[in-house]
């Protein structure tokens, strides 16, 4: 009797996007060679796909925990390789997920010799049951509040993503299934908030802390920051001129403002210069313009820098060191030093070498290449696949815990600045 192919995704058909899964299959031939693909569509109906050359084992099995890919979209020992190094079909794009409630669905498909022996959907999600999505729109505030299950109170974090418009609730949704309270915050281009700015105000961000910090499922007295990109600066103004921030990750963040004029009472804090005599093109006709943000420490930038020294907060700087978007390991040491010159050490710094700018959730796949709203063409984010998909699990654990130690203290020193 001829042996029954069996494709095995655990531990079921439906689990949470930052959660891996193992891959197996039984019941091949021993030593025979077939092609694993996995494929995604997401919510704009673009599509993700990649494929690994295995061979089976004497037993006929197969282990992608254990099992190296001969070629395809890898090669080695990738466990969760079918899901981060998918690459888009059509090239330069992110995977964007606009509806946090239903999930994504990879199908996975075995093949040999051109035909399909076995195929799996699994569900990837992004929402815990019992997980509440509720619309944002106080006081002109504009995002999605993400509410844990049960009274709390938990943790608030307020989320805010790079210089793309809109409302990026990937994130925040999978940070609520574990404890804490998320806003997603948009600041342009969505709803009727202004499809393009030239600056941005402060006071609107402020509006938004104190809704988040005086929700009544949020633990308090004060709440958390994520964000990562452009959003890096505003989350540093953020904690130097605002009450109620107590903890803040910057991702491949700057620490001075950055293209847009930011606006607090009666401050204006410039952005910083640029030179677009710094761009070069690389051999494949992209942009790489790492070096277009000049020297937050130059003498004509000194008024962009924010003054982050006045923050009673925690800081997490967190640099990618092949970041091409711009030089965030730089933007991150001056950060850090300019605490240490005024004797703080509420900060830490977290660097990944071989990664690139958009430090995502785990097993989101890498983006290489990306449309950069301000300079209107295709330009190179850096890092190296594994790499990248390493440093977005670390770092994944890393901000959970740093939020949880920072919001989850008795805040002493915090309520004495309140």
């Amino acid at each position: 009797m001829p042996l029954r192919v069996v494709l095995r995704i655990l531990p079921g058909p439906r689990s949470y996007f930052d959660q891996p899964v193992h891959v197996k299959v039984s019941g091949l031939s021993p030593d025979q060679t077939v092609e694993l693909r996995s494929k995604l569509i997401d919510d704009k109906g673009f599509t993700f796909q990649a494929s690994a050359i295995y061979s089976s084992d004497k037993n006929g099995e197969i282990d992608l925990d254990t099992c190296p890919s001969m070629g395809g979209s890898y090669c080695g020992t990738q466990a969760m390789g079918l899901f981060v190094f998918m690459r888009p079909v059509v090239p330069h794009h992110k995977i964007i997920k606009r509806d946090a409630s239903t999930p994504l669905f990879v199908d996975i498909d075995l093949i040999s010799n051109g035909q399909v022996l076995a195929k799996k959907t699994l569900e990837r999600c992004f929402m815990a049951d019992g997980v509440q999505k509720v619309p944002v729109e106080n006081e002109g505030i504009r995002g999605t509040m993400f509410l844990p299950p049960g009274p709390g109170p938990f943790p608030g974090i307020l989320d805010m993503y790079a210089l793309a418009a809109g409302l990026h609730v990937l994130r925040p949704s999978l940070l609520a299934n574990k404890g804490f309270v998320v806003m997603a915050l948009a600041y342009y281009g969505y709803k009727d908030l202004p499809k393009a700015t030239t600056k941005l105000d402060l006071e609107y961000f402020e509006k938004a802390v104190t809704l988040l910090q005086t929700h009544p499922k949020v633990k308090g007295p004060g709440i958390g920051v994520l964000s990562i990109s452009k959003s890096g600066d505003l989350a540093l103004a953020m904690s130097a001129f605002l009450p109620g921030v107590a903890a803040t990750v910057s991702i491949n963040g700057c620490n001075a403002n950055t293209q847009f004029s930011l606006h607090y009472k009666d401050m204006v804090i410039p952005p910083t210069k640029m030179d677009l005599k710094n761009i070069t093109v690389t051999g494949d006709g992209l942009l790489d313009v790492r070096n277009v943000v000049l020297d937050p420490m130059m003498e004509e930038n000194q008024a962009s820098v924010i003054p982050i020294e006045r923050a009673n907060c925690h800081f997490m700087f967190v640099a990618s060191e092949d970041d091409r978007n711009w030089n965030s390991v730089l933007f991150s040491e001056q950060a850090a030093q300019r605490l240490r010159d005024h004797g703080k050490e509420n900060f830490e710094v977290v660097r990944y070498p071989k990664a690139g700018h958009f430090l995502d959730v785990p097993y989101m796949p890498h983006c290489p290449t990306s449309f950069h709203p301000a300079a209107g063409r295709v330009v190179v984010m850096g890092g190296e696949p594994k790499a990248h998909a390493e440093a977005q699990v670390d770092l994944w654990k890393r901000v959970q815990e740093f939020f949880m130690k920072h919001l989850n203290n008795d805040h002493s020193s915090f309520k004495a600045m309140l």
